[in-house]
């Protein structure tokens, strides 16, 4: 079985679905990431019903990562079951993702926070997986549940829990 590759390289592209701020979502996230830009944007035709200019369809970047969008109206909303997972390697990024990100949303436990939009982010340091994969359970294990207390995961704190 073969999979056909567009240009960016992927195979799979996350398709999100809005109820009428698409271009409003494109633009937050594109000021949030780095190596972002807007893709191509289909707007209503003047003559269609409708909108006129309404963004309908199209895609953009985040990280070099192609996401496809629709105004699909409220048929359908975003779930928390599916979640973008935004790997960390300072504290620096964490507070800016963590910060940026959750602006007029809502931040929950364990690095998790839906946007405004209500598409759901983990934002995690790299050291958190480390941590946890190390070789001694009882380290791993503060790690875990020095995790499960925080909002925004802070990497000193996930530390000083792994080395007691």
């Amino acid at each position: 079985m073969s999979t056909t590759m567009g240009t960016t390289g992927q195979a799979i592209t996350p398709f999100l679905w809005f109820n009428g701020n698409v271009e409003e979502a494109v633009t937050f996230y594109t000021t949030i990431f780095k190596d972002s830009r807007v893709g191509h944007l289909h707007r209503l035709p003047a003559e269609a019903p409708g909108k006129s200019g309404k963004i309908i369809t199209g895609n953009f970047f985040l990280n070099g990562m192609e996401f496809m969008i629709l105004d699909g109206g409220p048929q359908f909303t975003l779930t928390p079951a599916i979640s973008f997972f935004v790997k960390c390697e300072t504290q620096e990024e964490v507070d800016h993702y963590w910060e940026k990100l959750s602006e007029g949303g809502k931040k929950d436990r364990c690095g998790w926070l839906t946007d405004q939009f209500g598409v759901s982010w983990q934002i995690v340091p790299n050291a958190l997986g480390r941590l946890m994969g190390g070789p001694n359970p009882e380290k791993s294990g503060r790690v875990m549940n020095a995790m499960m207390k925080m909002n925004k995961l802070i990497i000193a704190d996930l530390e000083q829990a792994y080395n007691g």
